[in-house]
């Protein structure tokens, strides 16, 4: 078997593995390369192999940059089945169109500027329509159900802990020698002591392990220490008379702090002021978590016992969906706490809302998940005085936060202990998804374990023979 990585090398986004087996080809993931507007545009155009020739593709979770360039691929004329687990292709659904959606505003605007310029005219990547015609070829998979994704290889899906639906993918396959082989790609992996899903089962009997290393040069704060600092600046923010501005992602982020937030206003935390999730994609991705209950913990379905309540419906907070209903927030002077997307402020109507509230000292910018460079999200977590918000500078009095330790990503010791979880056969360890500084902090962990195989940091385009 042959490895190739093609996304998610030496960075955070894109992820995209090439696996050649007797002839065969199955891509793991497909995901949106995010980073300068043109560097993106031409990596997210441009495959490095040919789709036509793809057999299978297996999507191990929803978010964007491991399912974004799906529709692309699909449009470029992959014709094979998609497997992923029942609720992320729900959540692959509502993302896509949504990326569609988010690419032909993005491209209209840009073309406006390229006229204005002299300059031709560029056409989006994918649009709502693309992502529609994907959708028949997606195949829902059973957690643990196995299945011949390529001939001689089978694969099944296991808990991630790191979103709805969220799975790590298991491939079992024999080599030339006629030996039994396990590859293991981990995803993103989760956190044991999240709220509302599984945790994230660890590597069993695996040969390869090619795990995500977003935080391996962190070992996360315990998340009851996260959640008290979360609730100071909330409480905070309310004595000044502010608002609480948070940049979300939709699916996964923005659960998790209603979660927080309904049990804080139970609990006398906070006061019950409104809580707004303003993002239709965060409120259609919320419906979905009521709808996939399977995928809840013990701890999870005990609160919604003694709350008697239908699956996730907070009695306090409010979800908006149109237009009208989030600029109405403009009008309200009182304190209270806005959720929306996009996690990293680049699109979507976060803009509008940190345009409206940045100038205003009472208020808070809160930072709640790693931000990538060359991001709004990024310059506010930096503490940067001025930053440009549709093209105009605006002056930042509103206070910033951080508060790290609400990550949906395992940090630094439960990769360690991922690594370790099959150290008796483990032949090779594959680092993806992470930037430099926190891969060799990770190897640098690993490298106490003189059991494990040396591990690689790959490179984009790097090969392994498996």
């Amino acid at each position: 078997m042959k490895l190739t990585v093609y996304g998610a090398a030496q960075t955070v986004t894109g992820s995209m593995f090439l696996v050649e087996h007797n002839e065969h080809k199955l891509l793991l993931d497909c995901g949106t390369y995010q980073g300068k507007r043109e560097e993106s545009y031409y990596v997210n155009q441009h495959f490095p192999f040919n789709p036509a020739e793809i057999d299978a593709l297996i999507l191990s979770h929803a978010h964007i940059d491991h399912s974004g360039n799906i529709p692309n691929l699909v449009k470029q004329g992959f014709k094979g089945p998609i497997y992923a687990t029942n609720a992320t292709v729900d959540l692959a659904d509502i993302m896509l169109r949504d990326s569609g959606h988010i690419q032909e505003n993005d491209i209209k605007y840009l073309n406006k500027k390229r006229r204005k310029q002299g300059l031709g005219s560029l056409e989006p990547i994918y649009t709502q329509k693309d992502a529609l015609m994907a959708m028949p070829q997606f195949r829902s998979l059973w957690y643990d159900e196995k299945k011949q994704v390529i001939p001689g290889v089978v694969a099944h899906l296991v808990e991630a802990g790191h979103i709805l639906g969220s799975s790590a993918v298991v491939l079992d396959y024999f080599d030339e020698a006629g030996n039994s082989k396990r590859l293991w790609y981990s995803g993103d992996i989760g956190r044991f002591d999240a709220p509302i899903l599984r945790d994230p089962v660890l590597p069993s009997d695996a040969h390869t392990v090619m795990m995500e290393c977003t935080y391996g040069d962190k070992a996360h704060e315990n998340m009851d220490d996260a959640y008290d600092e979360f609730i100071d600046a909330i409480n905070r923010t309310v004595k000044r008379g502010g608002k609480i501005i948070v940049p979300a992602f939709a699916i996964g982020r923005t659960q998790n702090l209603t979660y927080f937030l309904a049990q804080a206003i139970e609990n006398g935390d906070i006061p019950d002021i409104p809580v707004v999730v303003d993002s239709p994609l965060a409120v259609n991705a919320s419906d979905l978590y009521r709808k996939h209950t399977e995928c809840f913990d013990d701890e999870t379905w005990q609160f919604i016992a003694e709350h008697r309540m239908q699956g996730l419906d907070y009695h306090n907070i409010i979800f908006t969906r149109s237009v009208d209903e989030s600029k109405a927030l403009n009008d309200w002077h009182e304190p209270m706490i806005i959720i929306s997307a996009s996690g990293m402020a680049e699109n979507g109507r976060i803009l509008h809302h940190l345009k409206n509230n940045i100038e205003d000292g009472r208020n808070t910018i809160l930072i709640i998940s790693w931000q990538a460079p060359d991001t709004l999200g990024r310059r506010l977590a930096d503490r940067e005085r001025k930053v440009r918000i549709f093209g105009e500078e605006y002056f930042r009095k509103a206070e910033v936060v951080t508060i790290g330790g609400l990550s949906a990503h395992a940090g630094q010791d439960l990769l360690v202990e991922y690594a370790l979880s099959s150290e008796d056969m483990l032949e090779n360890l594959i680092l993806v998804h992470g930037e430099e500084n926190a891969a060799t902090a990770l190897m640098e962990r690993l490298a106490e374990y003189p059991e494990l195989p040396e591990p690689v940091f790959a490179q984009k385009g790097q090969s392994f023979e498996l």
